[in-house]
């Protein structure tokens, strides 16, 4: 994610809430793929989510650790079975087996609910999270089945990623919010929010996966980035060259022509402004929500579009003083 915050809550906290519950203290699995997940001692920024929510509405970082725990198992398990479907070879299931892998998904799925048991929120607070958080592993179990299908067109672009993508954020700051104190209303409201910053993320990740050298398998027929997807299909002078330097990409050569169609045929363009209108979206939902320090979400807002602005200046696609203004 693209923002340089950082709750008071460690990896160590996180991976002890975790280890809390005997069952997966005695899986030897469960540790080795927390310490993969999290790569280094620094929180990875989307398990920090709930403890910002819960700091946000005027509750204290530490109520919202086992929201961290949870979405901490619930990226996991999304994430396992993710590349099963995906068939990446990086994937678990090539060294445990699908089998065994997918056994693994559901139990940290399960953890996740059972983690949102837990700590010093009201009962009332817990179920009206762990509902929420049921609703987040479900919404993106759909996606995941859409996303597979390789659908075609922005309207199933869009579909696919508020059905995969976006329920995650939303839920991570829904439930983060309502073990912070949070009524109903403004933890819809972050959630709405979340639903926001998540496909800002997508919008943004795709722009950087169309760039990679060499190709990112976005460049194969079917998959879904926004990017390729208006370059391919969007009504433009550079359509027919675009086409047919496209299924060339793999070639580094080639690649760097079709990056480049990218450019002036408006998709970087195109991504940049959808991005834009989603940061106004964001700030209009933040100016009606009353939280008690509205800062955190604030930075999270605008920490998508940082990323964003030196990115195009690295490719030289815009100009950083324009953006900086239109987001004044």
């Amino acid at each position: 994610m693209g923002f340089p915050m950082h709750a008071s809550i460690t990896a160590d906290d996180i991976k002890q809430t975790i280890l809390a519950l005997p069952e997966m203290a005695a899986w030897p699995e469960i540790a080795a793929l927390f310490l993969k997940a999290q790569a280094n001692k620094a929180v990875r920024l989307d398990w920090q989510l709930p403890a910002l929510a819960s700091r946000a509405v005027g509750g204290a970082e530490a109520v919202a650790l086992p929201a961290v725990g949870a979405i901490a198992c619930l990226q996991i398990s999304i994430i396992l079975i993710d590349d099963m479907l995906d068939q990446d070879p990086r994937g678990t299931y090539h060294r445990l087996g699908v089998g065994r892998t997918a056994n693994l998904a559901l139990a940290f799925q399960a953890a996740a609910l059972r983690l949102i048991g837990q700590g010093a929120a009201s009962p009332e607070a817990k179920a009206a999270a762990g509902a929420a958080l049921s609703a987040v592993a479900l919404a993106t179990a759909f996606g995941q089945d859409l996303d597979v299908q390789n659908l075609r067109g922005e309207e199933d672009y869009w579909r696919v990623v508020r059905a995969k993508s976006t329920p995650f954020y939303g839920g991570a700051l829904q439930v983060g919010a309502l073990l912070g104190g949070a009524g109903l209303p403004v933890a819809q409201g972050l959630y709405d929010f979340g639903v926001v910053l998540g496909e800002m993320i997508q919008i943004f990740d795709d722009l950087v996966d169309a760039f990679e050298a060499p190709a990112n398998p976005d460049w194969g027929e079917g998959r879904n980035n926004l990017a390729i997807l208006y370059a391919r299909t969007a009504d433009h002078d550079k359509r027919a060259e675009f086409l047919q330097v496209a299924p060339g990409a793999d070639d580094p050569r080639v690649l760097q022509d079709a990056q480049q169609l990218l450019i002036s045929s408006g998709a970087v363009s195109y991504c940049v402004y959808q991005q834009l209108q989603r940061f106004r979206t964001g700030r209009a939902i933040l100016d009606r929500l009353d939280l008690a320090d509205p800062a955190p979400m604030s930075e999270l807002l605008r920490n998508q579009v940082d990323p964003l602005t030196r990115w195009l200046q690295d490719i030289g696609a815009a100009d950083p003083e324009q953006i900086a203004r239109m987001i004044a």
